[in-house]
């Protein structure tokens, strides 16, 4: 991996492989829905689909679209709470074209009104098949609930209300004071050929410094403790309850979040964990049921998510409360931290087969992190974790006085679905 920084700022990382033909472009910056007052919630998404609405150079989203089929390439985008990513990936001799190509849409878009009026409509109908969704809604309802108060709290989309009203102007100076140089990192994996820094120099290295720097959010205060879980209820009328059992973690430059990543493999990241043991194949009472940790700059969620049969959701949920419980009071086995150490080493080694995903990790850890490690010294770091320190984070993590908890469900009410769960 080589890594510099260009005269105006832009970070840029280059990370050739053998054994492939193809090369992934990916440009990722420091801006998304944390970012955004309440006038503009949404903007950071919105601004990352205007981004393929035409230049002017390309003038229309076909033209976009079209050059880049024309060769093959894959490319998408994201927006998260706290980045948002572009990437292009194409055979490599493809690569010149893909840089051009993002640089021109990134800092030439045009923002053309009737393309913002459009995509307005576009964004609506996409809360809306979010919400239409219980197992991607829950999470989002989750979030609200544990980060009540902080724009971590806040829908990366928006709300139909703030995607009907945000003005366009407001909505290109976001852009403007975000998409900067200082805010951005450049990944370049694959397949690379000598030249490809140069064009990476004249193009987004062009990009002028701003002397501004954009506003920051404020911090998430913390989750107090309290006598019962906090409870997010969405009525739906579902014959499956989606439920989501969130507590409070660490941020995402903690050291602890190795053992915290092993603690989440062992509970409930794979067929073999205890959750799916216990919830699915022992008692039958879900078809999806897991654990996850997401990790923002100074808080993380570390997550248990279930599709549960609605008539079994007392013992659904004092079976997955028990697991819970067995970490705090017996730990986990040497086996188990071996077997989750080397099914996460597996995962980052599949994912590291695709040149996209190995950009969009190590711009990822680039941006967000204090401090950027390669993949080898993160698996260095998960080795080193021993059963104690998973133990002794599980002390730290499952606070019940913290514990939050979002559904969706035939549940009109909180104290409807707190005494249906028996909670």
């Amino acid at each position: 991996m080589q890594r510099l920084t260009l005269n105006n700022g832009t970070r840029v990382l280059l990370l050739p492989f053998s054994g492939t033909e193809a090369a992934s472009f990916f440009v990722l910056f420091n801006v998304g829905s944390r970012y955004e007052y309440p006038a503009i919630n949404g903007a950071a998404h919105f601004i990352e689909h205007l981004m393929f609405k035409g230049t002017k150079r390309r003038p229309r989203t076909l033209d976009i679209s079209r050059t880049l089929d024309a060769v093959g390439a894959e490319f998408n985008a994201y927006t998260s709470k706290d980045s948002t990513g572009y990437y292009v990936k194409a055979d490599a001799t493809h690569l010149p074209l893909a840089i051009d190509l993002l640089h021109d849409m990134l800092f030439h878009s045009t923002f053309a009104p009737k393309e913002v009026k459009r995509e307005r409509g576009v964004i609506i109908e996409e809360i809306n098949m979010y919400h239409d969704n219980p197992l991607m809604f829950v999470e989002d309802l989750l979030e609200q609930t544990m980060f009540e108060g902080s724009t971590l709290g806040w829908e990366v989309t928006g709300s139909p209300q703030t995607m009907r009203s945000m003005t366009r102007k407001a909505v290109m100076e976001f852009h403007k004071s975000h998409y900067i140089p200082s805010r951005m990192v450049v990944a370049v994996a694959g397949k690379l050929s000598p030249k490809t820094l140069a064009q990476i120099k004249r193009t987004f290295g062009s990009v002028p410094k701003s002397g501004d720097v954009p506003t920051a959010f404020g911090a998430f205060p913390g989750i107090f403790p309290r006598s019962k879980p906090r409870v997010n209820v969405h009525y739906k009328a579902t014959k499956q309850i989606q439920i989501a059992f969130g507590f409070p973690s660490f941020g995402i430059d903690d050291k602890r979040n190795s053992a915290v990543t092993l603690l989440a493999t062992i509970l409930g990241g794979t067929m073999s964990s205890r959750l799916f043991i216990s919830v699915r194949e022992r008692r039958g009472l879900a078809y999806r049921v897991g654990a996850s940790l997401s990790s923002y700059q100074e808080v993380g969620a570390f997550v248990i998510h279930a599709g549960l049969d609605r008539t079994r959701l007392p013992l659904a949920t004092k079976t997955i409360m028990n697991e819970v419980r067995k970490v705090l009071r017996n730990g986990v086995t040497a086996r188990e931290v071996r077997e989750a150490k080397d099914h996460v080493h597996g995962k980052l080694l599949l994912r590291f087969e695709d040149s996209s995903s190995r950009a969009e990790w190590y711009a990822s850890q680039e941006l967000l992190m204090r401090e950027a490690k390669t993949f080898e010294q993160r698996l260095k770091e998960l080795e080193k974790v021993t059963p104690a320190d998973i133990k002794n984070v599980a002390r730290e993590i499952f606070d019940f006085r913290r514990l939050s908890v979002a559904t969706i469900g035939p549940y009109r009410n909180e104290q409807a679905f707190l005494k249906a769960a028996n909670l």
